[in-house]
């Protein structure tokens, strides 16, 4: 069964990107991720214009992230307040990363920056979560005691000044780490129509000393609101978001979220992790190869926008 895409101006099979949307949707419920550095790879693999791909992959990150905020906010671990200044900087890099997207889109090198900026984000990203959730496997079956991480250990980000303090976190840190943190995952977004999720959970444990309590629930709030915004922009400015395929990911991916969580609570955090690792690692080199390998169509005309 085919439908058109008016914005991608193509047919595809609706079965496929029902089962991309139920998959995304899966893996985003069993690792607690919003899957746009999933989402638009497969809608690139599957001849999706990489315009419309990042814009319209941003949708199912609002559509899953949401149920998920509500919850954390219900529970009391969504800092309001440092989510609120994560996202004034996540507006101001969305701004800033829709016009990137236009300029690139221009001169004609949106394609390849794109595929550059996944092989090398989901290359490092995948590798380092591997490499970590394989050490944690050999502790666990070793029975040795994970390392310590000492809350009260301070680092340079704690010695910037503007400092403010976060009750429902319980820190109180610096305005600028957390502006900047915002500012290039608003970037990433409008560029990578990622949520950005799997950079800015890491780095507000790691590198900002943020409880992890309240980190996921967090990120989710600025995740909402910047990607809503992005698509919104995109929308106006770059005539890129497929309402028709946005519809179709967003109500699978909400289905296959409930079965995700389901199988996500049987297995254990660093099981998750090694997974999430290798599936991110896969998709990472089947970009890079794609980007190597001649193309069956060597050449190709297109009309002009």
């Amino acid at each position: 069964m085919t439908i058109y895409l008016p914005i991608a101006e193509m047919s595809v099979n609706v079965f496929i990107i029902l089962g991309m949307g139920a998959a995304v949707g899966f893996l985003s419920g069993m690792f607690g991720v919003g899957g746009g550095f999933l989402i638009t790879p497969l809608l690139i693999f599957y001849n999706i214009p990489p315009v419309v791909a990042v814009a319209t992959g941003a949708n199912q990150v609002v559509a899953s992230s949401v149920s998920g905020a509500i919850s954390h906010f219900r529970r009391g671990t969504l800092d309001v307040k440092l989510g609120s200044v994560l996202l004034v900087g996540g507006l101001v890099g969305a701004t800033l990363g829709v016009y990137i997207f236009s300029w690139l889109r221009r001169q004609g090198q949106l394609d390849l920056i794109i595929s550059l900026l996944y092989v090398i984000f989901l290359g490092t990203v995948g590798g380092l979560m591997l490499a970590e959730s394989l050490r944690a496997l050999r502790r666990a079956a070793r029975n040795e005691p994970a390392p310590l991480k000492r809350p009260g250990q301070h680092n340079w980000v704690h010695r910037l000044p503007f400092k403010m303090r976060f009750k429902k976190s319980k820190i109180y840190l610096s305005v600028i780490p957390i502006l900047a943190l915002g500012f290039g995952i608003g970037i990433l977004t409008s560029v990578m129509g990622v949520g950005g999720g799997f950079i800015m959970v890491p780095a507000m444990i790691y590198l900002l000393r943020i409880p992890t309590n309240v980190v996921v629930g967090t990120s989710l709030f600025q995740i909402i609101f910047t990607t809503a915004y992005t698509t919104i922009v995109q929308a106006a400015t770059n005539y890129s978001v497929d309402i028709v395929l946005a519809f179709i990911l967003m109500v699978a991916g909400v289905i296959g979220a409930q079965y995700g969580v389901r199988v996500g609570q049987k297995l254990r955090g660093e099981q998750l992790r090694a997974l999430l690792g290798l599936l991110v690692l896969a998709v990472g080199v089947r970009l890079a190869i794609e980007l190597v390998v001649t193309p069956a169509d060597v050449y190709s005309l297109a009309i002009g926008g």
